[in-house]
């Protein structure tokens, strides 16, 4: 599949030097994006579940967030020991994989900004898309979603709830996207080429050490576009050749090596990739 190209083109650049692996990204994002604590097909406690039943609360068929933060290590003994957070939102990439297995074409990547959407009235839960994405960043709905009585009424409106049996996934927040569009046109701005911070996303905004950077990598005048062709800049699994609009940052070595999936023992994909278009 070619590389789609748009004029504009919507990506993060996250810092990892800078994360603390807080969680406060996951929480925006979960708040942002009406995503549900929790899921279940039958009355519960869910405030119980949330408190005192860990192993429930912690059960991945009825959890879900989009943005993951993994932890990484060198593997060193101490005091070489170090440790890294890697936040993981969709990767929206340019050559996605998820695109071309889905059989009913409920995710594509067609809009300018080049987000790769999830259309969930057509979603009929195959789950091709899930098995195709090397990111592991889609997830599936097993369970009708609920919340905690009264924590319904903090529910955006600007999101839709996705119901059970279909699949989700980031979208970088379109909904401000939206938002941000109609606003310059009430400015008389142009919506085609919307300012610096504009248009953000949850996650970004909410981290409280700025290590994730949103914007247009396309516009030379967004901190993105510069961040993502810095020396210290790479892409998770860039030999797959998915092109996502996605862009890291390390000074340390070993954390750029794992973010090509190298062994401990060296051994990988092959030598980083010095390309980032």
């Amino acid at each position: 599949m070619q590389i789609k190209e748009f004029k504009i083109k919507w990506g993060m650049v996250i810092d990892i030097d800078k994360c603390t692996g807080c969680g406060a990204c996951m929480v925006g994002c979960q708040v942002e994006n009406n995503i549900a604590p929790m899921t279940k097909n039958d009355p519960y406690n869910y405030v119980q579940a949330l408190t005192k039943d860990r192993d429930e609360a912690s059960n991945k068929l009825k959890t879900l967030t989009w943005m993951n933060v993994y932890e990484l290590s060198n593997g060193q003994a101490f005091p070489d020991h170090e440790t890294a957070y890697l936040p993981r939102p969709c990767m929206q990439c340019g050559n996605p994989a998820c695109v071309p297995v889905c059989p009913v074409i409920a995710t594509d990547k067609n809009e300018e900004g080049g987000i790769v959407s999830q259309i969930y009235p057509r979603c009929i839960g195959c789950r091709y898309c899930m098995a195709a994405c090397p990111y592991h960043a889609r997830y599936f709905n097993w369970w009708d979603p609920l919340w905690p009585e009264g924590m319904d009424k903090g529910l955006s409106p600007s999101v839709s709830v996705r119901p059970r049996g279909v699949v989700e996934k980031c979208n970088f927040c379109h909904s401000r996207y939206l938002d941000a569009k109609n606003e310059a046109r009430q400015n008389d701005e142009d919506p085609m080429n919307l300012a610096d911070g504009a248009y953000n996303t949850a996650c970004a905004e909410i981290c409280p050490t700025k290590a994730i950077t949103f914007g247009d990598l396309n516009n030379p005048e967004h901190a993105v576009h510069d961040l993502a062709k810095g020396p210290n800049a790479f892409r998770l699994l860039e030999k797959l050749g998915l092109a996502p609009q996605v862009y890291y940052t390390s000074e340390r070595e070993w954390v750029r090596k794992q973010g090509d999936n190298y062994n401990a023992d060296g051994g990988g994909h092959g030598a980083p990739s010095n390309s980032h278009g």
